[in-house]
């Protein structure tokens, strides 16, 4: 790319900007958007629409981005939950590497670089030259200004480093405050238990009272065992699409349109009322559902939601072996009630092994697919190459604008476009893949979207211009750091990539991703020096990737028990409070049915005269 093609994708991302901003500076002051913009106020009260006009609603403001940042984090971590403060940790965390690494980029290396001739740059028109200029790669090999990269590496390491140690020790102290501040929660006296073998004679209920009454008699609570209720659950699914239908119906002013054939697409057969037919098909449904929750109340699954009197008790339950063979009796925490994903409790082993096999299969094709829009990208920063394929538009691609525009900013518009499609693809593989609650699905989409993305966004971006001549890299480990020091300074800048309370859970995933990132960039500079023929900072940046990971195993070692489960200190502290608690009583009555299985709810169909202002579909309380 070069420096006026860069340029031009920076002014027309700031153009869009400014005009995202102010599109949505005045669309969140509509009346009509606040639900849209404003959700919770709407669901709290505190927000209300006004009807009069008002000429400021139609001027753009930047007072928004002030409120924004006004609430303290106490104030955040009250409203939204420690996982708000985490992310917007995350963001504090990625401002301050960046704004230090900007540092040092733009005042030090980048100065350092631009005065190199390795590559001969002429000045009389360097707003078209190569962003190659302003790269180590202008550098002169051997030159003694590489040890100011050497001196870099090290002190930007350093820097991260302390960053992700201050983070992960002040998280991890909010997150145990946090737990202190909690009222009890019934995923925090309760454990899932799975592979429950059945005595001969017994059902699989009476195998769990009797284990968990006999092993654990003063903390054992109750359990409800998990039927299968996958049939039951599409004929739930079957009613929720009626009933919007019938809503749809209620709302049409035409009753004309209501009137359709009851045959193949509306075609044939006889001519109904549709909101009467769909009317009678809910009856059916209703009756349909009653019978398969009477059948099913004795399916039940080797598997069971087992709660107990206190946090303690369930934590023992939940990290001791339960029986010799470590294949039965499997424990695992329990999510909250709310978020507990009901499908694969029905499904066998077998099946859920399948699935995850499927899912690793479909991801790796998915991966290799997204090759394609990969290579078009890399294909559209290179004017010469787009000539070959397509040579017909020579004359315009000659034209300086349209050339600045194709290579600067056209790759990373198509990039997000393909992008966009990839994440809904990664939640929906992650569902298949017999988690037990939608918190798991999306951390598995997540790390999948990680992962796909250090892959194709980096790896592949930065080697699919060579991949072909240089097939070899995959069979010869010790050829990466080369090929990527060649590579990576010169499209590096082509490519602009970018329900539930878990606790800051997710912050082990970013210190993570974050010290991958550190040890590929020292690779990068070990081939990057060997290349530059300064092979003795090349040596002495081995040390680097060595100490960072043994950091990462001392923040590891300190750090992440924390975020995996709370410790015995915290859990007795906690129950111990809770004895002088009133509500802990009423508490333990509703802890007994929290876990009750959605689909075995009775469910009630009520037909009224007000329209869609009264739902048809309910759920009764058990």
């Amino acid at each position: 790319m070069i420096l006026s093609a860069l340029l031009t994708s920076v002014g027309i991302n700031l153009g869009l900007c400014f005009l995202f901003f102010g599109l949505y500076s005045i669309l969140r002051k509509q009346p009509g958007n606040i639900n849209v913009y404003a959700p919770r106020l709407v669901a709290q009260g505190k927000s209300q629409q006004k009807g009069h006009f008002n000429l400021e609603r139609l001027i753009p403001s930047p007072g928004w981005v002030t409120a924004a940042w006004q609430p303290s984090e106490e104030e955040l971590l009250s409203i939204s939950g420690l996982d708000a403060v985490v992310f917007m940790r995350i963001f504090i965390f990625s401002l301050r590497v960046f704004s230090f690494a900007a540092i040092i980029g733009i005042f030090v290396l980048l100065p350092i670089n631009f005065l190199g001739n390795q590559l001969s740059i002429d000045f009389s028109d360097l707003p078209h030259k190569s962003l190659d200029s302003f790269s180590i790669s202008n550098v002169n090999d051997g030159s003694n200004r590489l040890w100011i990269h050497f001196s870099a590496a090290y002190i930007l390491t350093g820097v991260v480093c302390y960053l992700l140690y201050f983070e992960y020790d002040y998280i991890s102290s909010k997150r145990i405050a946090y737990f202190y501040s909690l009222k009890p929660q019934p995923h925090q006296f309760t454990i899932l238990v799975r592979g429950i073998p059945v005595s001969p004679g017994s059902s699989i209920s009476e195998s769990v009272e009797n284990f968990f009454m006999d092993r654990y008699p003063s903390t054992y609570l109750s359990h409800l065992v998990v039927r299968r209720t996958s049939r039951l659950q599409g004929l739930i699914s079957d009613a929720g699409t009626l009933y919007r239908m019938l809503i749809h119906l209620k709302s049409t002013k035409h009753s004309q349109q209501r009137i359709k054939r009851d045959g193949f697409l509306g075609l044939f057969g006889n001519r109904v009322d549709l909101l009467d037919h769909y009317e009678k098909k809910l009856e059916e449904l209703q009756d349909n559902v009653r019978m398969e929750q009477t059948s099913v109340a004795g399916e039940e699954v080797p598997a069971a939601f087992v709660s107990f009197k206190s946090r303690f008790g369930a934590a023992v339950a939940l990290h001791i072996q339960q029986g010799v063979n470590p294949t039965e009796w499997v424990t695992e925490q329990a999510p909250e009630p709310q978020e507990v994903h009901w499908p694969f409790f029905s499904a066998s082993f077998i099946k859920r092994w399948i699935c995850k096999l499927v899912v690793f299969v479909a991801c790796a094709i998915l991966t290799i697919l997204f090759l394609i829009p990969v290579v078009l990208v890399q294909g559209l920063t290179h004017l010469e190459q787009l000539e070959i394929w397509f040579p017909f538009l020579r004359g315009v691609l000659r034209i300086a604008f349209v050339s600045q525009v194709i290579t600067g900013y056209l790759p990373s518009l198509i990039l997000q476009l393909f992008l966009s499609f990839v994440p809904p693809i990664m939640i929906m593989f992650s569902s298949m893949q017999a988690y037990i609650s939608l918190s798991q699905i999306e951390e598995s989409a997540c790390n999948k979207m990680l992962w796909f993305t250090i892959w194709n966004i980096f790896f592949a971006n930065v080697l699919s211009g060579s991949a072909i001549s240089q097939i070899n890299v995959f069979l010869e480990p010790k050829e990466i750091p080369r090929i990527l020091a060649e590579a990576v300074p010169a499209q590096l800048l082509n490519v602009y990539a970018s329900k539930f309370e878990t606790g800051g859970k997710f912050w082990p995933t970013v210190h993570n991703s974050t010290i991958f990132s550190l040890v590929l960039m020292h690779i990068i500079a070990i081939g990057i020096f060997g290349l530059k023929k300064l092979p003795l900072a090349s040596s002495l940046t081995i040390p680097l990737p060595i100490l960072t990971l043994l950091f990462n195993e001392y923040c590891r070692k300190r750090f992440l028990p924390i975020f995996k489960a709370y410790p015995a200190e915290c859990l007795i502290r906690k129950d111990r409070e809770d004895q002088n608690d009133p509500t802990m009583a009423d508490f333990m009555d509703k802890l007994v049915a929290a876990y009750q299985d959605p689909a075995l709810m009775p469910i009630r169909y009520s037909q009224s005269n007000d329209g869609h202002n009264s739902p048809l579909l309910h759920h009764a309380e058990v």
